[in-house]
C-alpha cells in the first residue's frame, strides 16, 4: 500500500489506497495517523514464508505411500 490518498467527502475523510477507498473517518489527522501506523506495521513485517497460494500447490501434503 504504497499509493494512497485522504479525500474529503463531505464531512468525512476517505483514505483510498491504489484507488480503493478502503477507510472513512471523521478527521483528517485520525486518518493521516491511520495511514501513517499502517504503513509502519508493514515496514516492520519481516518476509514470512510464502503461503501455498503463491506456489500454486496445496496446503495439505498427501503422504506418498497411502496414494494410489
Amino acid at each position: 500500500m504504497r499509493n494512497y490518498s485522504i479525500v474529503r467527502i463531505g464531512r468525512e475523510y476517505v483514505v483510498q489506497a491504489d484507488e480503493k477507498s478502503v477507510l472513512k473517518v471523521a478527521s483528517r489527522r485520525r486518518a493521516a495517523r491511520l495511514v501513517t501506523d499502517a504503513a509502519e506495521l508493514l515496514d516492520s513485517q519481516t518476509p514470512a514464508q510464502p503461503s501455498a497460494q503463491t506456489h500454486g500447490g496445496s496446503a495439505i501434503t498427501p503422504d506418498p505411500s497411502k496414494v494410489p
